[in-house]
């Protein structure tokens, strides 16, 4: 059997790093086939070097073209090395962020243009594609709120100091992907408490792939 693939997405406050960090152990618990927890960028060590340059605060120079690109080549180096292994060992995969989160925040949030980051995109991945995605919406207002009272000056990125217009622009191209990929995408509101979040994941997870639990 294949594995399956599921991606976690959301705009900054979204709350995606605490939801996987409780959902990992209890999917682990229920699955009949082995679990495997990664991120983008990073997930591997040279996806990871890529990441601490793309968020290096101090990187003030780079061009959003580079920053798409960077994205593009961490996402290859994970996909080859980790995730493509993962699905044909038979694994269930979920990942923090996949090509939804470039389309919105380089697509929509730099104002490159979403056709032209998906472009650069599929040449990264190669037609591999989640066989399902977690999107937890949260407003722009509220997601920086939380990022501003759960994170010190020192540890916000280059994108967690971006104006709340570019963090609109993600949010709002975020809900169009959705949109338009329903087959694909369960929003869940993120504004919920922790555990409400938690289980709404579970139950998606649950009803997408009854067969390996």
């Amino acid at each position: 059997m294949n594995g399956i693939f599921i991606t976690i997405e959301g705009p900054d406050g979204a709350g995606k790093t605490s939801v996987i960090k409780e959902l990992g152990p209890l999917l682990e618990r229920e699955l009949r086939i082995p679990l495997v927890l990664t991120r983008e960028p990073g997930g591997i060590p040279i996806a990871e070097k890529i990441r601490q340059i793309i968020l290096d605060p101090k990187n003030t120079e780079m061009d959003e073209r580079t920053e798409a690109l960077l994205y593009a080549a961490a996402r290859r180096q994970h996909l080859v090395q980790k995730i493509i292994p993962a699905i044909e060992s038979g694994k269930l995969i979920l990942c923090d962020r996949f090509v939804d989160s470039s389309l919105a925040y380089q697509g929509a949030g730099r104002k490159i243009g979403m056709d032209a980051v998906a472009s650069i995109n599929q040449f990264a991945i190669e037609g591999v594609e989640p066989n399902l995605t977690l999107y937890l919406d949260v407003d722009s207002d509220t997601g920086l709120s939380r990022i501003k009272q759960g994170r010190s000056a020192q540890d916000l990125d280059r994108l967690d100091t971006e104006s709340p217009v570019f963090h609109q622009r993600v949010r709002h191209a975020y809900l169009k992907i959705a949109e338009e990929n329903q087959e694909r995408i369960v929003m869940i509101d993120a504004r919920e408490s922790l555990e409400t979040v938690i289980a709404y994941c579970l139950a998606a997870i649950k009803e997408h792939f009854p067969q390996v639990f």
